[in-house]
């Protein structure tokens, strides 16, 4: 006997709003039954022995310790912009909006 009937199956095409045609349904149903079925098998798998964990390798930090460094003063920074206004940048206006 399926795991999961017609009615299920269509009922889950409802849900996720897909339009599922009868010959679907009855495809979709077995295919789904094929997965039940292997997860059922891994349910029955005893782990008990095996401590629950939520990575199967210990997590190590791998990046650096922040580091402050001298940035570049205003000077530097704007010598390279290709507009500039009062110390900063200046960039095209992108709203139609008056400040």
């Amino acid at each position: 006997m399926a795991a999961i009937s017609r009615e299920e199956v269509a009922h889950l095409a409802r849900l996720s709003r897909l339009a599922v045609t009868d010959e679907e349904l009855d495809t979709f149903a077995g295919q789904l039954d094929v997965i039940l079925q292997a997860v059922a098998r891994v349910g029955e798998v005893t782990a008990g022995d095996i401590p629950p964990t939520s990575h199967s390798v210990p997590l190590t930090n791998v990046f650096r310790d922040d580091v402050v460094r001298p940035g570049l003063n205003r000077e530097d920074a704007l010598a390279g912009a290709p507009d500039a206004e009062d110390g900063r940048f200046r960039v095209p206006r992108i709203l139609d909006e008056e400040v």
